[in-house]
């Protein structure tokens, strides 16, 4: 049983994810994210349709009922604010912190997530930049773009996309040049093989598919 909610909680959370980015929820979009096979995703999602948590519309576009929404944002809150946990009070990677938040999320009672969040000072988002759900801090990211459309010169790291806090050997480039939500930086130029950037630490080229996954605001 515990697999199963855990699945479930994993599902929502990952439409909530698309929304945020601004992506259509599609069957294809959860393959892509989750790593899972076509005919998994819609035993699934089908499942998740009939408890109640989404409707899958005649364009096949995922939403998320009220009750599913509920679940997936009080997931996404405690996986955040986990991730803050495991960065700034225990000093974990910041390349594993997604990891290992996606053990602790499901096990965080309520009780625990208000601990955290007066141990912590209510952040508004999670080390990576993603805006924390019911945080009395959010920040203003409507001026964030793409690091692919960012113009050459100085830039600050917004945040990136939960699809590349999966990608290992993304995070630990962008870790080890201090490419960071929270960092200054600047882009020195576009190429064919990614974005090239001067960050805290050192210089990289970040390959197009980190580079657009990538939130950043010119200064």
């Amino acid at each position: 049983m515990a697999e199963l909610h855990d699945t479930t909680e994993q599902y929502l959370e990952t439409v909530l994810g698309l929304e945020e980015e601004g992506i259509t929820p599609l069957r294809a979009r959860l393959v892509e994210r989750l790593g899972v096979s076509a005919p998994s995703v819609s035993q699934t999602v089908s499942r998740l349709e009939e408890d109640g948590y989404l409707v899958v519309g005649d364009d096949r576009v995922i939403t998320l009922t009220s009750a599913g929404r509920e679940l997936a944002t009080g997931v996404v809150r405690k996986h955040r604010l986990a991730e803050r946990l495991l960065r700034d009070v225990i000093g974990l990677e910041w390349s594993k912190i997604h990891h290992e938040a996606c053990r602790w999320e499901h096990a965080i009672s309520d009780e625990v997530e208000q601990k955290l969040v007066e141990l912590l000072d209510d952040p508004g988002t999670c080390p990576h930049g993603n805006p924390i759900p019911g945080s009395t801090n959010l920040p203003d990211q409507s001026r964030a773009v793409p690091l692919t459309e960012a113009p050459e010169g100085p830039i600050s790291v917004v945040r990136i996309s939960e699809q590349l806090e999966t990608d290992d050997e993304a995070m630990l480039l962008m870790e080890g040049a201090g490419f960071v939500p929270g960092r200054d930086a600047e882009v020195k130029g576009h190429d064919p093989d990614g974005v090239r950037v001067i960050g805290a630490v050192a210089d990289a080229l970040l390959p197009p598919h980190v580079a657009e996954l990538t939130y950043v605001v010119p200064r």
